[in-house]
């Protein structure tokens, strides 16, 4: 909008459509949940004002996060950053933190890319050579400064693993502000790689068999300004509580990837032997475990400990996700939890009968299995509310009746531009 029309959204919002919580991931409009069930409606989209960003990659424009309420300024049901602050004041009211920051994977290719298999990536290899910091030292200078504009602190950039394939991480911060510099970063990696002729995707898969994109989710949560995933006397120093927390999200774990890694192209990122988190375990520096948890050590301090979730990718919504790694955590710490020891081997090597000795399975594997780990769910359909838990439901079953007559390299190239 204008400039001298933004007092005016302050206080009355933006005028959008109901229908944006039943959106499909191809811009479908699923009308499966009834309560959205008719093109009729109108909500307001309300700007948090004190968060405005004038974006350095973008000049002359600005960005800021909303909050979606009712006509009448109520709130609105489906409103996913409410969602969110909703489990950060439960945290609250048991006198804990919780700290969250991204690692974001995505893939560099020319811009005249397109929708079929040549997929050109910005650089082969080797992986983590110098080399490939030099096919892009141009486009991650800006990127650097830009991301320092538009208040986004960043810990490190550098080539990942994938042709083509980057990485830089966010530092932790709260846990809404951590979901909107999420957002912001991937705006601002899309501008920049436009201003060097090249494109960018966040999408789980960009090449069907190659490596993924994931934007593997850290957290940690604190009480008092003590760090409860490190000092104690459990397992990697737990405390009781930090214990607890890593045992609530062991137990929803199916659940929380639902919502954390949503797409039909998920399911096909999330394979054994990738470091994707396809089992449910957690392991101490385990990059094959769903749950790494990252400990403190003497170089980085005991505030350093943290745990990381794998399976998660930019086809989910930040806000949801992390409401529901907050849920399941906060149920584990209410519920007095008990973790059970790490695993520090890759059980896709182990025989099925030792798996089941250990309780290891792999995570859902179709859109109806997570589906059905998430509505069977009583704990995460409450951290994300009945309504919009059903509404996440039609899409993600809209999601996958477009896919169901799909090779799956049809299915990868339908996603690779969406994020």
């Amino acid at each position: 909008m204008p400039i001298d029309q933004f007092g005016a959204a302050i206080e009355r919002g933006v005028g959008i459509t109901p229908l944006f919580a039943v959106f499909d991931s191809h811009d479908g409009i699923t009308f499966e949940h009834a309560p959205l069930g008719t093109p009729s409606g109108d909500i307001r989209l309300m700007p948090v004002s004190d968060q405005v960003v004038p974006l350095a990659g973008q000049p002359g424009f600005a960005w800021v996060p909303g909050r979606q309420v009712a006509a009448d300024g109520s709130a609105w049901p489906y409103d996913q950053r409410g969602v969110l602050e909703r489990q950060v004041s439960r945290a609250a009211s048991l006198g804990l933190e919780f700290l969250a920051g991204y690692e974001l994977e995505f893939h560099l290719s020319r811009a005249d890319d397109g929708d079929g298999d040549d997929v050109r990536p910005i650089y082969d290899g080797p992986s983590y050579g110098p080399a490939k910091m030099l096919a892009v030292d141009a486009f991650a200078e800006q990127l650097l400064r830009d991301l320092d504009r538009n208040g986004v602190p960043i810990g490190q950039f550098h080539g990942e693993y994938g042709p083509g394939q980057f990485e830089f991480n966010i530092a932790p911060t709260d846990p809404v502000t951590a979901a909107d510099r999420q957002l912001l970063a991937r705006q601002t990696v899309h501008a920049a790689a436009r201003a060097h002729g090249l494109r960018a995707s966040f999408a789980p898969l960009v090449t069907l068999g190659q490596v993924g994109n994931g934007w593997h989710l850290h957290t940690s949560l604190s009480r008092a300004g003590t760090n409860l995933l490190s000092g104690g006397d459990g397992p990697a120093s737990l405390t009781a509580e930090g214990g607890a927390y890593l045992a609530g999200l062991l137990r929803d774990l199916p659940a929380i990837v639902a919502v954390s890694a949503p797409s039909v192209c998920s399911l096909q990122r999330l394979r054994p032997g990738y470091w994707c988190g396809a089992y449910g375990f957690w392991g101490v520096e385990n990059r094959e475990a769903a749950l790494r948890l990252v400990p403190t050590t003497p170089l980085l301090g005991a505030g350093h400990a943290n745990v990381e979730l794998k399976p998660s990718d930019a086809s989910a919504n930040p806000y949801l996700a992390l409401a529901a790694v907050m849920g399941a955590g906060l149920s584990g710490i209410e519920d007095g939890l008990t973790p059970p020891g790490p695993v520090q081997e890759n059980p896709d090597t182990w025989s099925d009968e030792r798996r089941a000795e250990h309780g290891i399975h792999r995570l859902p594997t179709t859109v109806e299995q997570q589906l059905r780990a998430l509505l069977t769910n009583q704990r995460i359909r409450s951290a994300l509310g009945e309504e919009l838990t059903d509404a996440f439901r039609a899409v993600r079953a809209s999601d996958a009746a477009r896919a169901a007559d799909r090779d799956a390299a049809d299915v990868v190239r339908s996603y690779r531009w969406l994020y």
